[in-house]
């Protein structure tokens, strides 16, 4: 059976749960993954006042992220990870699922 869940590093934790916190009337990040990019997908990433009804939550400490079912599809078994290092500061997702990815870590194919 595929794993079907999404983890959060600490580190995504603290940095979603630090982002939602200043931002009024927004409750949790919302993360989506589209087609295009150049390397076949793209991951979205938005703030959200509420979860819609397909939506898978995933929670730790005081973060929340939301994932709709078709974007479950494609990142089951991934985990969110927030980077900070010389190159600057991004969310970034480890996704056992991808074949490939572009240099700047935000496309992805399968």
């Amino acid at each position: 059976m595929t794993d079907t869940s999404v983890t959060l590093s600490d580190a995504a934790a603290k940095r979603i749960a630090a982002i939602i916190g200043a931002e009024a009337g927004k409750s949790a990040l919302r993360v989506s993954v589209e087609g295009g990019g150049c390397s076949g997908f793209s991951y979205k990433f938005d703030l959200a006042d509420s979860a819609a009804d397909d939506d898978i939550i995933v929670e730790k400490n005081d973060a929340k992220v939301l994932i709709d079912s078709l974007s479950l599809v494609y990142m089951a078994g991934s985990e969110i990870d927030f980077v900070d290092n010389l190159l600057g500061q991004s969310f970034q997702i480890k996704n056992p699922n991808a074949v490939a990815s572009c240099g700047c870590g935000t496309s992805f194919s399968i």
